[in-house]
């Protein structure tokens, strides 16, 4: 449909500027709405070639997927690995396998099993032994001065060997048999 209005268009083919009478028109001509069109259907074919190519390569990955048992390669294209990688996990028995004459056979649920969260073991924490009243201590500042040690090593130690310790105040007090043991084992006890 034609009309008397003229608007400044750039041509989506070719790039010119012309001068169009409809607010609709894309193309300077018939020949580059022609190009234009033949492009697309050309698209759309390579975008369709393109996805039977894709379903072509995943086919075997698909198949692959669905076997109980799977030899060194099978289990190389799905874990995305090379194949001494698979055998390095063989020698360290985090994959297990059979053999079925000279064939290495890797069941798929031990591929799946590397992949399973390991259930965390809730650690079972004694309480941190006391420094009993009657028995003989040192302060912190007392151990530091005699071993010459720094506070950082002092508190390492103490939490390293669970040394029994008790704070009053802003004073901690250690035991004295148990450091003595620790910085100079060889004093008599």
């Amino acid at each position: 449909m034609s009309s008397n209005i003229e608007v400044q268009r750039v041509c989506q083919q070719c790039g010119k500027v012309f001068t169009a009478r409809t607010t609709r028109t894309k193309y300077c001509s018939h020949a580059c709405n022609s190009k234009a069109y033949k492009a697309g259907v050309r698209a759309t074919k390579v975008e369709g070639s393109d996805q039977q190519t894709k379903a072509v390569i995943a086919k075997p990955i698909e198949d692959i997927k669905s076997k109980a048992f799977l030899s060194i390669n099978e289990a190389c294209l799905i874990l995305g690995i090379s194949r001494r990688t698979i055998y390095r996990m063989l020698e360290r028995g985090e994959l297990h396998a059979g053999k079925a004459g000279a064939r290495t056979l890797i069941q798929r649920s031990e591929i799946d099993k590397l992949f399973a969260l390991p259930v965390p073991k809730p650690k079972a924490e004694e309480p941190p032994k006391e420094l009993l009243p009657d028995e003989p201590f040192y302060t912190l500042a007392e151990v530091r001065s005699k071993y010459g040690i720094s506070d950082k090593a002092l508190y390492d130690l103490i939490k390293h060997n669970k040394v029994p310790k008790r704070q009053e105040w802003k004073t901690v007090y250690v035991s004295k048999s148990a450091i003595d043991e620790i910085l100079n084992p060889e004093l008599p006890q």
